[in-house]
C-alpha cells in the first residue's frame, strides 16, 4: 500500500504489549486501523477484536496475513514465535513492525537475515522502541553535532520493580539489556565487539536463584567502552538512564525530573512503574513513524540486522553469565541492504 487509504493491520500477539498496541492504532495512530488479531488463545482474541469495529480475530498468523483486510503486520507474540511469523509474511509481501526481540537467539536472527536479503528490499521495521523516546532522540542529536568530542563510555542503568514469576537469569540480559545494547549501538555508531557480565551478591528481594542484580560491560569497536546495570527486582519503581560520557563533556538523561513538587517540607517527583508508562509517548512515535513509512511504501527505523547484532550481543552476554568472563561478539559481515 502506497499513499492510499487507511493501513489494515493485523496484530499477531494479545497479551499485554499486543493488547496496547492495539489500543494505540485504534485510539491514537492516524492512517491505520486493526483489521485482525492473531492468539493462540482463540477466546482472548476474540475479546479484543470485539473492542475495535471490523476487526477479525484469528489463532493462526498465516490465516489473518492472507485477508483481503490486512496490508501490514505488527508482530508482538513471545519471542520464539517471530521468526516463523516474520517467514510467512515474506510470504505474503507484507511490511513489518516486529518487537524485540527480532528472534531469540542469533542463528535464527540471521535466517531472517538471510531470507530479507534474498527478497533485495527490507520489510522489516524491529521495535527498539527507545529511539522514538523524545530524551534518547536528543541525546543521539547531541552526541552528532560533535560539542562534546568523542564518546568514551557510556553509563546505564535499567531498573525494574519486580521481575515476572517466568524471569531467568540469562533473560535479564537476553529480555533486558537487549534494549541497551541496541541503544549502545545507535548512539555511539559503533558495533559491539565483547561482553563481559559481572555478577554482585543477589538482592535480598530477588527471586531464589536469580542473578539479580548483574553488572553488564560492552566493548566497541570505535574504542568505547559501555556499561549496564541490571537490575529487576529494585522494589521502588521503572527506571532508564543514560549518561554519555565524552572528551569535553557529559551527557546524561532519564532522571524523570520533567516536575518537581515541593510540599509539607519535602521535595520530590514522581518514579514510573512499568516499561509502558514510562515509554507511552516513544511508542505512539514508533508506531505512528512505521504506519506513516509503510503508506509512503518505505521502511525506516531499526533494521533486521539491528535485531540481529542485538541478538549476537545479548547471546555473547548470556554465554559469559553462564560461564564467566569475557565473550567476544561474532557477526557475519553486514550485507548492503542495510548499509
Amino acid at each position: 500500500m502506497t499513499g492510499r487509504g487507511t493501513l489494515g493491520i493485523a496484530v499477531v500477539g494479545t497479551g499485554k504489549m499486543g493488547a496496547d498496541h492495539v489500543r494505540r492504532i485504534h485510539e491514537t495512530v492516524s492512517g491505520a486501523r486493526v483489521s485482525a488479531v492473531v492468539d493462540v488463545d482463540a477466546e482472548r482474541a476474540k475479546q479484543i477484536a470485539a473492542r475495535v469495529d471490523g476487526c477479525t480475530a484469528y489463532t493462526d498468523p498465516a490465516s489473518a496475513m492472507g485477508s483481503a483486510d490486512v496490508d501490514a503486520v505488527l508482530i508482538a507474540s513471545p519471542g520464539p514465535a517471530h521468526e516463523a511469523a516474520l517467514l510467512q509474511a515474506f510470504e505474503h509481501g507484507l511490511p513489518v513492525l516486529c518487537e524485540k526481540p527480532l528472534t531469540p537467539d542469533a542463528a535464527s536472527a540471521l535466517r531472517v537475515l538471510e531470507a530479507e536479503v534474498r527478497l533485495g528490499r527490507r520489510r522489516v521495521q524491529v521495535g527498539f522502541m527507545r529511539r522514538y523516546d523524545a530524551e534518547y532522540a536528543k541525546l543521539k542529536s547531541l552526541l552528532g553535532t560533535g560539542q562534546l568530542g568523542r564518546p568514551l563510555m557510556l553509563h546505564n542503568r535499567h531498573r525494574n520493580v519486580a521481575s515476572p514469576p517466568f524471569f531467568t537469569s540469562s533473560m535479564l540480559i537476553s529480555d533486558s539489556v537487549a534494549h541497551e545494547a541496541d541503544v549502545t549501538r545507535w548512539l555511539l555508531g559503533q558495533e559491539i565487539t565483547a561482553v563481559t557480565v559481572l555478577r554482585p551478591r543477589p538482592s535480598a528481594n530477588a527471586p531464589e536463584d536469580l542473578q539479580d542484580p548483574q553488572f553488564v560491560v560492552f566493548e566497541t569497536d570505535g574504542g568505547a567502552l559501555s556499561d549496564v546495570e541490571i537490575f529487576v527486582n529494585c522494589g521502588f519503581g521503572y527506571q532508564v538512564q543514560a549518561e554519555a560520557v565524552c572528551e569535553r563533556g557529559t551527557a546524561r538523561i532519564g532522571d524523570g525530573h520533567a516536575m518537581v513538587t515541593n510540599m509539607a517540607g519535602r521535595w520530590g517527583g514522581t518514579i514510573s512503574q512499568d516499561f509502558v508508562d514510562r515509554f507511552a509517548d516513544a511508542y505512539d512515535r514508533e508506531i505512528q513513524s512505521w504506519v506513516d513509512a509503510t503508506r509512503r511504501g518505505e521502511v525506516t527505523g531499526p533494521s533486521v540486522w539491528d535485531g540481529y547484532a542485538a541478538a549476537a550481543v545479548c547471546e555473547a552476554g548470556v554465554r559469559s553469565l553462564e560461564d564467566g568472563g569475557r565473550v567476544t561478539v561474532e557477526l557475519v559481515e553486514r550485507p548492503a541492504l542495510y548499509d
